[in-house]
C-alpha cells in the first residue's frame, strides 16, 4: 500500500518545527492537501500564507487529534516535547499518550495508508556506536526523559503494526539541521561567538548529522515505497564528520575563531552527575551546562549503519555536509540580516 496525491489529507504535526515545517513544503509541492495539527499559540502566519489547512489543538486534547485526523491518508508525525531535562512524566503525555491517541483515532478512521513516526538515534544505548544498525534493541532505560519517551513511543508505533497491520513506519533521524533550526545550532553559535564552547572528550569522533534535506527525502520515499519487513530505519548523511569537521565548519561559516579547548571524559563524567544532583536537589527547571545527555550527544562516537535504509527503500543521502552547513549558515545569516 502506497499513497499518491488526491488520495485524501496529508497531516503534519510539528508542521512549524525543523523537520515539520520542511516536510510540509515538500507535501505542498506534490500537490497534497496538506493539513497541520499547531498548538494554540504557535506562529502559523508562514501556514497560512502557503494555503495550509489548521487544526487547533495539542497532544492532551484527544478531540483535536480526532478532528485533525480526519481524512488523513498520511500522516507524518514530527511532533514531540523535547529537550535533555526535566521530569519524565511531562514528556510521557505528549510523547506517549498523545502518540497512543493519535495512533489510535487515525486507526478508527479507515482512511490511514501511511503513518510516519519521526523517532531518533538517541533510542539507542548510550556508549559509543561504531556501524550500529537496527537489528541492536533501543536502551532499556535511557539516561533522560526524552529519550526514553521516544523508545516507549516507537513500541506504539510497532505494536499497532502487529496488532492492527497499521501501515506505519519508523525513522531515526541522527542530530538533524538544516534552516529554520531555532533550537540546537543557535545555541552552539552562542557558544562559539562567545568563546565558551569546548569539546568533550576527543575531537575526532564521529557525529551522527542528519541533514533535514536529506531526512525530508527518506520521508517521503517510506510514504511512496512498499513497506518492507522491517520498518524502523536508521537515517544520516550517510558520510559522518568528526566533531572536529562539524564545529570548525560551523565556526568557519560564522567568522568564529575554531575553539581548541578539550574538556577530557575522566573530568566530564563525574562533572555531569555531580551537576545533575545538585540541580535536582535545587528544583532546576533548565538543565545545567554538564549533563549525561549532553554527553551522550557531544563526547561519544556516533556511528550508525544506514544500509537497510538504502537497501530497502531506496535512500541515497542527497546533499553532503559541507552544502548542507553552507546552505544551512547562510539562511541564519539572512535571519540575522532581517532582525
Amino acid at each position: 500500500m502506497t499513497a499518491k496525491p488526491g488520495e485524501g489529507v496529508f497531516l503534519v504535526t510539528g508542521a512549524t518545527g525543523l523537520v515539520g515545517s520542511h516536510v510540509v513544503d515538500r507535501a505542498l509541492a506534490e500537490g497534497w492537501r496538506v493539513r497541520a495539527l499547531v498548538r494554540p499559540d504557535s506562529s502559523i502566519a508562514r501556514l497560512k500564507q502557503a494555503g495550509v489547512e489548521l487544526t487547533r489543538g495539542d497532544f492532551e486534547d484527544v478531540r483535536s487529534l480526532e478532528e485533525a485526523v480526519q481524512q488523513a491518508a498520511v500522516i507524518v508525525h514530527c511532533a514531540a516535547k523535547v529537550g535533555d531535562w526535566g521530569p519524565v512524566d511531562g514528556y510521557r503525555r505528549v510523547n506517549v499518550v498523545g502518540l497512543g491517541d493519535l495512533l489510535e483515532a487515525a486507526r478508527k478512521t479507515g482512511c490511514i495508508k501511511r503513518f510516519v513516526d519521526i523517532s531518533s538515534l538517541g533510542v539507542y544505548p548510550a556508549r559509543d556506536h561504531h556501524g550500529t544498525d537496527e537489528r541492536t534493541e533501543p536502551a532499556e532505560r535511557s539516561i533522560d526523559a526524552y529519550t526514553q519517551t521516544k523508545v516507549e513511543a516507537e513500541k506504539l508505533v510497532l505494536d499497532s503494526i502487529r496488532q492492527h497491520n497499521l501501515p506505519a513506519v519508523v525513522l531515526r533521524p541522527g542530530f538533524i539541521y538544516g534552516p529554520r533550526d531555532r533550537t540546537v545550532l543557535p545555541r552552539i553559535l552562542e557558544k562559539l561567538r562567545s568563546g565558551q564552547f569546548a569539546y568533550l572528550g576527543s575531537r575526532d569522533k564521529l557525529m551522527n548529522n542528519t541533514y533535514v534535506g536529506n531526512l525530508v527525502d527518506a520521508i517521503f520515499l517510506a510514504i511512496h515505497r512498499e513497506l518492507p519487513e522491517h520498518r524502523v530505519f536508521n537515517i544520516t548523511d550517510g558520510r559522518l564528520v568528526s566533531k572536529q569537521e562539524f564545529i570548525g565548519t560551523v565556526s568557519r561559516l560564522a567568522g568564529c575563531p575554531e575553539p581548541s579547548k578539550v574538556v577530557p571524559m575522566a573530568v566530564a563524567r563525574p562533572l555531569a552527575t555531580v551537576l545533575e544532583s545538585l540541580w535536582k536537589l535545587l528544583g532546576k527547571t533548565e538543565a545545567p551546562i554538564l549533563s549525561q545527555a549532553r554527553l551522550k550527544f557531544l563526547a561519544y562516537n556516533l556511528d550508525y549503519c544506514i544500509d537497510r535504509v538504502k537497501h530497502e527503500l531506496g535512500y541515497q543521502p542527497a546533499v553532503d555536509f559541507q552544502e548542507a552547513m553552507t546552505t544551512t549558515m547562510e539562511w541564519f545569516k539572512q535571519q540575522d540580516a532581517s532582525r
